[in-house]
């Protein structure tokens, strides 16, 4: 990836100091910005960003790597959002895109190499629902944000914590407190709304997410999405592999 153009695909990524979560952000990346990878050591990449040459670390699941001439293309048409809120759905899914973001708002649709985009109009736009899978399916795409608590920007417990608000349930901010809230079930018994919680290597829970059927489970890592959980954990089908171990599942919805 050293050397490779990125893309920025969500409404928004923090830019951090250090390769750190904890680590103070120093800037941010708007939708469509574009600049080159410098150094990358998993899950970070230190970036520079074309447009004003700031540099920074980023989580590398938050962009697209693109070619020389898509990044010539954007850079040269300088165009930039002028509306506060606009909804494209992109090939991750709809997304909601900020004042300031790169992209020419008069076209309905657009690509960015293979990537396409197009904008959602007010007719074909979601519709709200109230049962807690499509609650927290309003979240999908929002950025990782260490700290986070909107579809801005969020981490993995203040999603739970938000999503779960919704229905009454005022969970404990951090992943380590949710899990000493609610009932433990097991695996053969779990159910839409019900929070998975995944350990380190040291038994510390450093992770929750919210399953969805079919044993799928939401949750934010580098952006909110769908992926799937086993006994052991999620598979990532972006990554082809196992990325968090399962510890504890539990309910808080009776």
């Amino acid at each position: 990836m050293i050397g490779e153009n990125f893309f920025c695909f969500l409404p928004v990524i923090p830019v951090r100091a250090a390769a750190s979560d904890p680590s103070e952000i120093v800037t941010q990346l708007l939708f469509g910005e574009v600049g080159e990878i410098l150094e990358f050591e998993e899950p970070w990449l230190k970036i520079k960003n074309a447009h004003d040459g700031y540099e920074g670390y980023i989580d590398y699941k938050q962009i697209f790597t693109i070619s020389n001439a898509a990044k010539e293309e954007i850079l040269n048409s300088g165009q930039r959002q002028k509306s506060a809120l606009l909804s494209y759905n992109t090939p991750i899914g709809p997304i909601q895109t900020l004042k300031g973001s790169m992209l020419n708002e008069n076209l309905s649709q657009f690509k960015v190499d293979d990537y396409s985009f197009e904008k959602i109009t007010q007719n074909n736009s979601p519709s709200k629902h109230a049962n807690i899978g499509e609650v927290a399916l309003e979240f999908l795409n929002a950025p990782y944000l260490w700290g986070g608590r909107t579809q801005f920007g969020i981490d993995c417990s203040g999603f739970t914590q938000a999503v779960l608000r919704e229905f009454g349930v005022e969970l404990l901010r951090d992943a380590s407190m949710q899990v000493t809230q609610g009932i433990a079930i097991g695996f053969e018994d779990i159910q839409v709304g019900d929070l998975a919680f995944f350990s380190n290597s040291k038994d510390k829970v450093t992770h929750v997410g919210i399953l969805l059927e079919d044993n799928k489970i939401i949750h934010a890592s580098g952006r909110v999405k769908i992926e799937t959980l086993n006994k052991e954990g999620i598979f990532s089908t972006e990554l082809n592999k196992q990325t968090h171990r399962l510890t504890h599942l539990r309910r808080y919805l009776i």
